[in-house]
């Protein structure tokens, strides 16, 4: 009797760490997924860059040292490895095209430009995305961290191999701050 009580409390013990390894599986494939799909607006917005930076550069020819920030950052992103890379990167990338679409308001025939226009609203839209993507992996991230972490998985999640995923996190202090928003009506009487 004694020995059935224990082939049956090992049995339960090995269902439970056959079922809790998988869980952990399917949760680290879907961090791995949100960070795909990160990956896939990042792509996007990369591709869109360029584009932008063309149909202002006519028009801005002195303002040649914004639109080089702008392409030197996004080839530095382009490089990204990582979350923790990543949201160094593109934090950066983020303050130069916020620099680019500031210094082109102030262009009459760029904000009239059809063209730039179409650019700039597929940009924040593409903004947006990447914002809902690391949102929903952060999200995840911290699940499948969360998972490995409690007791009783903790003690076998290391053995099998299971690290704490990344989060993708703001590391520039000027990323955390409030933009300034001016809405006077300049050159308007």
């Amino acid at each position: 009797m004694l020995f059935l009580v224990l082939i049956a409390v090992v049995a339960l013990l090995a269902v439970w760490i056959i079922a809790s390894y998988n869980r952990l599986v399917s949760m680290r494939n879907q961090t791995l997924n949100g960070w795909r799909q990160i990956d896939v607006q990042l792509k996007r917005r990369h591709d869109l860059i360029p584009n932008l930076v063309n149909a202002v550069r006519g028009s801005m020819d002195f303002e040649r040292d914004t639109l080089t920030a702008v392409m030197e950052a996004r080839s530095k992103a382009l490089t990204a490895t990582g979350p923790a890379d990543a949201a160094q990167k593109e934090g950066q990338l983020s303050q130069a095209l916020g620099r680019l679409l500031a210094v082109a308001e102030n262009y009459p025939t760029l904000k009239s430009n059809d063209n730039v226009k179409m650019l700039q609203e597929e940009l924040s839209a593409t903004e947006n995305k990447v914002g809902f993507a690391r949102q929903f992996y952060n999200d995840i991230a911290t699940k499948f961290n969360t998972a490995q972490q409690v007791f009783p998985t903790s003690v076998f999640a290391g053995a099998f191999g299971f690290k704490p995923a990344e989060l993708f996190e703001i590391t520039e202090a000027a990323e955390r701050a409030v933009p300034t928003v001016d809405l006077s009506r300049r050159g308007t009487a």
